[in-house]
């Protein structure tokens, strides 16, 4: 499903106006009073976040951010606020960034705006809070976009898309809910039975809610969803709104927050998988035993002197494709985190050009650019004159252009991510894990002497190729793919100025060189270079950059053998690891038994740039027990265990 953005638009005395909708955004009496008075007032907040170690809200429409900007600002003025607050909203018709930036400076210019004045440097809070959010306001692209804001301490996960679609793969735990949509008269489907069984599935133990609306349907379908409902005085010319609290339920999942005396992890494998959750789990505290066979990170797979960071799109947006959009969109905002907090790292979002093998190719994809409708700074197709100047060399076909994609060095990012928390990550490095073992307290790193290496209560096996290993026989599915790249000599500034791909890629020039790649030969354990891929690469490029490789022959190139874990299905292993043992196929996958502990990062394949940000996030919010980075349809994708439920497997 497409997006289609909000249109700005105001009613007749100034208010924010959906013409979609044909409704307002927020009373004309105020919208920081309603979020205040409704919203935050109506769920009992801050008063029920003080004491907790992570608090979540729950938002049915996000439309300026008020609401949210509102509970951030109430959460930072709170001295005993909780620890980390969590704010998860849907929106079908989110707004393009300079509408919301006009919104926003509209409301802060405006004389009678009612941001509350008790808070200290009320307009100084307003725009700081907008300024933080307008920076990270993600790709109008459908699916969850998630925003780590004031230093971490809050999260905003998005939701762009049908809310009915969202609420039903959304995984969270909420604490207050925020039913704040257009009217139940113009937009009867926000409220409808199935939303609100949905929330009442969202819901943790003694979770409350609060609306504007009082309307005799949506009072019948949330108690029949099992909340108990009351009215209370409105706000503004608004005589009533409704509050509600979830009913007692035995069957209420509660969400599992570690103890901080467990927050201790023991990651194997230091490449980009090991050293993106290593950073991850370290923004949120945790102490990490990295445990790695090399003498440093990044010198398997990761050691590449640049590589692609882009997503890959289809007709249908199928798992690949969605899971490749939110890992590089969730990927750049990443680097880009890590930047702002003073980390190096040597990548360029200088754009990615994919051409089309033929004419025919090249009309699929303009299809998918059609189908799609994303925005044309994400995802363009371009013609050939077009291209050819994009790249600074002449080229007989076109493509897709990702406007703001590029290339990435592995082993910078690697380091990136192991400096931001430097003081919470431990490194062994130099010492092979021979076997792990678990005592029912801990799990240990075992080496070929007996030794053991390090200990911790979470164990996450991020070896690359090397869980194969570690595991059971048959587990995991997991191949290794033996991949060598060419780096070639570049003049500073040549061609091409852009990552060009089609069957391989080429990077740009990176400190005097050029990547081009990679083989893929599975099961080939050869770690010496071989002229024959070198040959191989040098005639990928010359089909993508007619000319640019000649006069050079495979012994003129320097280059280095990497060996990725890839899975059958090509999609990554993410997750807690199953246990060993025969498995009903029909088991459901939450079902499955799994092994205490033990978590698996693994089968990135080529993709590791693409997916080891994203996938990091995602394993730790699961081991943390917080709102998930992505819907549930993607976690089941990605599942380690999904291999023992299919036939054959």
């Amino acid at each position: 499903m497409s997006i289609i953005p909000a249109r700005l638009a105001f009613a007749d005395d100034g208010t924010p106006y959906s013409d979609t909708f044909d409704d307002i955004y927020h009373s004309s009496d105020g919208g920081f009073g309603q979020a205040r008075h409704v919203f935050l007032a109506g769920n009992d907040l801050p008063q029920r976040w003080r004491g907790c170690e992570g608090f979540v809200v729950l938002e049915t429409g996000f439309g300026l951010g008020l609401n949210f900007l509102a509970t951030w600002a109430a959460w930072r003025a709170d001295p005993q606020r909780c620890e980390r607050l969590h704010f998860v909203s849907c929106e079908l018709h989110p707004f393009s960034r300079d509408d919301l930036a006009a919104l926003h400076a509209r409301l802060q210019s405006n004389q009678s705006t009612d941001w509350p004045g008790d808070w200290p440097s009320a307009s100084a809070t307003f725009a700081e809070l907008s300024a933080e959010l307008l920076t990270q306001w993600p790709v109008l692209a459908p699916g969850l976009h998630r925003l780590h804001l004031d230093g971490e301490r809050v999260t905003l996960t998005l939701y762009f898309g049908d809310a009915r679609d969202g609420l039903a793969q959304i995984a969270a735990r909420a604490d207050a809910f925020y039913l704040d949509g257009f009217s139940p008269a113009k937009n009867p489907e926000l409220w409808s039975p199935k939303i609100c069984h949905l929330l009442a599935r969202l819901a943790a133990p003694e979770a409350t809610l609060a609306t504007w609306s009082v309307a005799g349907t949506v009072r019948e379908h949330l108690r029949h969803a099992g909340f108990d409902v009351e009215k209370a005085p409105g706000f503004g010319g608004k005589r009533q709104m409704l509050r509600g609290r979830l009913q007692d339920r035995q069957h209420a999942e509660k969400r599992p927050v570690p103890a901080a005396s467990s927050r201790h992890a023991l990651v194997i494998g230091a490449g980009l998988a090991g050293c993106a959750l290593a950073e991850r789990l370290a923004a949120r505290g945790w102490t990490i035993e990295l445990v790695d066979a090399a003498d440093a990170p990044a010198t398997g797979a990761s050691g590449n002197l640049a590589g692609v960071l882009r997503p890959l799109p289809s007709l249908d947006d199928n798992p690949m494709s969605r899971l490749t959009r939110a890992g590089t969109l969730y990927g750049w905002r990443h680097i880009a985190r890590l930047r702002r907090d003073g980390q190096a790292i040597k990548a360029e979002a200088c754009g990615v050009l994919h051409l089309a093998r033929d004419d025919a190719q090249a009309a699929k994809m303009g299809k998918v650019v059609e189908r799609l409708a994303l925005p044309a700074e994400h995802l363009r197709c371009v013609d050939a004159s077009t291209a050819s100047a994009l790249a600074g060399w002449p080229l007989p076909i076109g493509g897709w252009h990702f406007g703001d994609s590029g290339w990435v060095q592995p082993p910078s990012l690697c380091a990136a991510n192991l400096a931001h928390h430097a003081d919470r990550i431990h490194g062994h490095f130099g010492h092979a894990v021979a076997r792990l073992q678990h005592d029912g307290e801990t799990w240990q790193a075992i080496d070929a002497e007996g030794g053991t290496i390090a200990r911790a209560p979470v164990m996450v096996l991020a070896a690359g190729t090397g869980v194969r290993e570690l595991l059971p026989r048959g587990l995991l599915p997991v191949v290794s793919a033996r991949g060598q790249v060419s780096i070639l000599p570049a003049a500073t500034g040549s061609p091409p100025r852009l990552v060009v791909c089609r069957g391989g890629y080429v990077s740009p020039e990176v400190d005097g060189q050029r990547c081009a790649g990679a083989t893929f030969s599975v099961d080939d354990e050869d770690t010496g270079l071989r002229d024959d891929d070198h040959a191989e690469n040098l005639a990928k490029l010359d089909g993508m950059l007619p000319g640019i490789a000649a006069g050079l022959s495979p012994g003129d190139v320097a280059g280095r053998v990497g060996f990725r874990p890839a899975s059958p299905d090509r999609l990554p292993m993410v997750g807690a690891l199953p246990m060993p043992g025969p498995l009903d196929r029909g088991t459901p996958l939450p079902d499955v038994p799994r092994q205490p502990g033990a978590w698996v990062l693994s089968g990135y394949g080529a993709r590791g740039l693409v997916w080891s940000a994203l996938a990091a996030e995602l394993l730790a919010s699961q081991i943390e027990g917080e709102p998930l980075p992505l819907e549930r349809n993607l976690c089941d994708a990605i599942d380690p265990a999904r291999f023992l439920l299919r036939p054959g497997a």
